[in-house]
């Protein structure tokens, strides 16, 4: 099944210095949704690279279902970029040379999720708070490895603390060799809008690749993003999740200045039926099923009519009658 004419090379991070129709798009980390058959969705419809949900660095945690599931790349494009999770330096370590030895060209830490959950760890982006702990971390990360080590954090932990300039000196210090940030804190979680003052701030002080994240939804934000910060590439989450294409249509407008056409819905109806697909094959049926109803509320909601088939196809369980009922919908929907 063909769902994009656009194939696009992945850029080497070590080094991310391109024009400004060029700038690479990368699909950022989301836990539970940049699966392995969303990651080559994204790939095949135009994100430069994909990174993994978040693996565990906790040892007796690394040979569960779950984590075995994430560490699964086969038939996936190179360069694998995996992100990895915890609060000792050590352990960290560990991980990261336990994904390599699975796959992985790219490790990328994690200290910008500001889920409870991680946080009341003292994980993701409660790490911000403790800058000694940050620099332990990186450095045992990036000497147990010899693949390139990303970061990605937010600007703080708060509005009245952002220390994100200082967290990114620190990082390239350590060796880190590009930076994402997301333009809120962690006390902000995903509430309000992001701000891009303080990613600038970061460009402007540190000579590592900076990426941008947080609430880059259109052409047109990418776009004034990249020109008032500054930065070497952006990565798109939960826009992506809506609408997967949005890559192709990002990379057509900064090269051209004009749009791709919207999708039709033949061509949704491709895009959403083959990752149905590669889900069931991923998962096994049952769990595919549950695992693409996420992606079927994002996609199908706003369409005509998408609400009272969510309502519907939220109930099944069976795989084949959700693949039909899917299809039936794009082809009745107007």
């Amino acid at each position: 099944m063909n769902i994009g004419p656009w194939q696009f090379q992945a850029p080497d991070i070590s080094s991310l210095a391109h024009p400004l129709e060029t700038r690479p798009v990368f699909l950022a980390p989301m836990a539970g949704i940049t699966d392995r058959p969303f990651r080559q969705l994204c790939r095949q419809l135009g994100a430069a690279m994909a990174i993994s949900e978040m693996v565990t660095s906790k040892p007796e945690l690394l040979n569960s279902l779950k984590t075995r599931t994430r560490l699964n790349h086969e038939g996936e494009e190179q360069p694998v970029s995996v992100q990895i999770l915890g609060t000792e330096a050590k352990q960290m370590a560990r991980a990261a040379q336990f994904n390599v030895q699975h796959g992985a060209d790219i490790i990328d830490i994690n200290m910008g999720c500001p889920a409870k959950k991680v946080c009341n760890i003292s994980a993701g982006s409660a790490l911000l708070k403790n800058e000694l702990l940050v620099s332990e971390i990186l450095s045992a990360v990036v000497q147990a490895v010899s693949v390139p080590v990303t970061l990605k954090i937010r600007t703080g932990w708060d509005t009245d603390n952002k220390n994100a300039v200082k967290i990114a000196q620190i990082a390239e210090q350590s060796g880190i060799q590009a930076l994402t940030i997301h333009g809120r804190t962690r006390a902000c979680a995903y509430s309000g809008d992001a701000e891009y003052e303080t990613i600038k701030a970061v460009k402007q002080q540190v000579n590592i690749p900076i990426i941008a994240n947080g609430d880059i939804n259109s052409a047109e934000k990418a776009l004034h993003v990249i020109q008032y910060t500054g930065v070497d590439a952006i990565m798109i989450g939960r826009a992506a999740v809506k609408a997967p294409w949005i890559f192709a249509d990002i990379n057509h407008f900064l090269a051209t200045g004009q749009h791709l056409p919207e999708p039709s819905l033949q061509k949704k109806s491709e895009i959403v039926l083959s990752l149905l697909n590669d889900l069931y094959l991923f998962y096994g049926e049952s769990h595919g099923t549950r695992m693409a109803r996420k992606h079927l509320a994002a996609i199908v909601k706003p369409l005509s009519g998408g609400e009272q088939f969510w309502k519907n196809i939220n109930q099944i369980s069976d795989a084949q009658q959700q693949f039909a009922m899917t299809l039936d919908f794009f082809n009745t929907c107007n």
